[in-house]
């Protein structure tokens, strides 16, 4: 990227992106200590807590969100325009239903 390309609005298509690998992100904008991705998969992620909140907005295609907590374990069926709020120290798994396009906005460096 050049300098005035980092200064020019631009339009990406979601359903246009495809990672070579489950879980390739794109990189979309960094501020403060927050990421902005725009993720490509076909394969679930692991059990994880991320520390800090954690937003996951599917794009394309259907995600199923386990999550697990003291009183079991939920799974939120995600479609396109349905977006999860994970809490800091939520444990949490997506499991994609084909290949799904995901919107993500978390903390720098989390998992």
């Amino acid at each position: 990227m050049n300098d005035n390309e980092a200064t020019i609005a631009r339009v990406i298509r979601a359903g246009d992106y495809t990672g070579s690998k489950a879980w390739d992100a794109l990189e979309l904008e960094s501020f403060a200590d927050v990421t902005v991705r725009l993720h490509w998969t076909d394969h679930p992620y692991v059990w994880h807590v991320n520390d800090g909140p954690e937003v996951f907005a599917v794009l394309d295609g259907v995600v199923e969100m386990h999550l697990r907590h003291s009183g079991g374990k939920q799974v939120f069926r995600l479609e396109p325009g349905d977006i999860f709020r994970a809490h800091e120290g939520d444990e949490h798994k997506a499991i994609p239903l084909g290949a799904a396009r995901i919107l993500v906005v978390e903390r720098k460096d989390s998992i």
